[in-house]
């Protein structure tokens, strides 16, 4: 069990970093778009904003860079050994929630 709590818990730091990969490219295509254009974009008719998708964008980064960090605790708490017992409770985390959120650090009752 072990060994597929680390190999779920790798699975979703990759898909993070490729979500990174895929913001950070937006993000450089949004600089590209944004060179020689005048910083007042708010009423631009064709649609939302550069500064509303710059904005939404870092969220999005600020959002994955957050989970990155709890994916990384998570395989610090496996190694330890300390992995599937809720912090709030002591009591073990369901392995079902282990699998939709291999970060989980509580169990589904004190998640609530």
């Amino acid at each position: 069990m072990e060994h597929a709590r680390a190999e779920r818990i790798a699975e979703r730091r990759r898909d993070v970093l490729a979500q990174l990969a895929d913001i950070e490219r937006d993000l450089v295509e949004l600089r590209h778009l944004r060179e020689g254009l005048s910083d007042d974009d708010e009423h631009d008719p064709d649609g939302v904003s550069l500064s509303s998708e710059w904005s939404r964008l870092e969220g999005l980064k600020r959002a994955q860079l957050d989970a990155l960090v709890a994916i990384d605790e998570a395989a610090a708490r496996l190694e330890r050994g300390e992995d599937a017992l809720c912090s709030v409770c002591g009591r073990p985390i369901g392995l079902e929630r282990l699998e939709a959120r291999p970060q989980a650090t509580t169990c589904i009752d004190c998640a609530r």
